[in-house]
């Protein structure tokens, strides 16, 4: 049994397993450079983030109708319910697909086909969140969100992703300006292989209210004292960043000098298919495989300053779905009793950081 969490750092596109890559690819008449899934997943060995995109763009190929983005969705949804899952705001990337032909309303009406029953299917609570490719141009990013348009009552916000180094979030004030007149809300990619600069940068100048990565704001005390005192989430990707060789091991990941230092951090997938882990087991370091000391996942003393909360809790409260669903989510959360043969109840695994 899997302890019931959120998932606030996904990538829909970073979901396509081997199988269906191919499955898809027969179906579209996409011939790919690998004889068979044994083949591709060996592929799967990346020496940075460009190494990683270049395969991740490849393999967008074999996307190419309303039905492959379903049933793209449908497969990761299935598979985030049985490792407990309850809520999930996804990332998807419509210039990775318009560059290549795919129209706009393809790629949103067939992620929404699915996401759209997904509660009563999955019973998983989704938001879809339209990225900007940040190492394209500032104009294009205007006309993806312009050719959103018809679109928006599909979307809940906005993001920055793809390759971060020598792309300021600063580049893209325009268009988080006129997604916010838009209503849409914000977040960006910021801190993972960028500079905590552009960290403020993100803050300050697109006024998100969420970073995606963030974990390089442990070079900068100022910054860290900054994110705990407004209370600014953190969505980290642990796996990823032992995948990506930000990190050489999970035992060399900050994470637990982030939550020290009072961070408000949440753990999520980024990438599963690709980065070897699912909600289930990005989780596993709260669990009875942890790398980390298990102090790590002890709660904060029940005092009306600090209380215990699980971290699905804390994930669904951050969460940029609406209050009625994040209640419904955090409710679920917190409705399991302990597993049998578990170590670790739900309020036990607390990241330290919440108040």
């Amino acid at each position: 049994m899997h302890l019931p969490k959120a998932e606030l750092h996904l990538h829909i596109e970073g979901t396509l397993e081997p199988e269906l890559a191919f499955a898809l690819a027969e179906r579209n008449g996409v011939t790919l450079p690998y004889a068979t899934t044994d083949e591709l997943r060996r592929a799967y060995q990346f020496d940075d983030l460009q190494s990683f995109l270049d395969l991740y763009y490849a393999l967008m190929a074999v996307l190419r109708t309303e039905e492959d983005f379903t049933e793209l969705a449908d497969a990761y949804l299935a598979r985030a319910a049985a490792q407990g899952v309850r809520h999930a705001e996804i990332f998807f990337d419509p210039q990775a697909h318009t560059a290549r032909g795919v129209p706009i309303g393809t790629v949103i009406e067939g992620l929404s086909r699915a996401l759209e029953r997904s509660e009563e299917t999955h019973g998983i609570s989704t938001q879809l969140i339209l990225c900007f490719l940040r190492d394209l141009s500032a104009e294009a990013a205007l006309g993806t969100l312009d050719a959103a348009r018809p679109y928006l009552h599909r979307i809940s916000a906005i993001g920055l992703d793809s390759a971060e180094v020598g792309h300021p979030p600063a580049k893209f004030r325009e268009v988080y300006e006129a997604a916010t007149a838009l209503g849409l809300r914000k977040v960006a990619h910021a801190g993972e292989e960028g500079p905590p600069e552009y960290i403020r940068e993100a803050l300050d100048i697109l006024g998100v209210e969420r970073i995606d990565h963030g974990l390089r704001c442990m070079e900068d005390p100022e910054l860290v004292a900054r994110l705990v005192a407004d209370r600014v989430p953190l969505t980290l990707c642990p796996l990823s960043n032992v995948r990506l060789r930000t990190v050489d091991t999970l035992k060399d990941h900050p994470l637990p000098e982030m939550m020290a230092a009072g961070l408000l951090c949440t753990v999520n997938s980024d990438d599963p298919a690709y980065f070897g882990g699912y909600a289930g087991t990005t989780s596993t370091p709260y669990g009875t495989r942890s790398p980390w000391s298990r102090s790590t996942c002890a709660p904060w003393p029940a005092t009306p300053s600090r209380r215990p909360s699980s971290t699905t809790t804390r994930s669904a409260g951050r969460a940029i779905c609406p209050r009625s669903r994040r209640t419904r989510s955090t409710d679920r959360a917190r409705r399991p009793a302990r597993p049998s043969g578990s170590r670790c109840a739900p309020a036990a695994c607390a990241v330290r950081g919440v108040r």
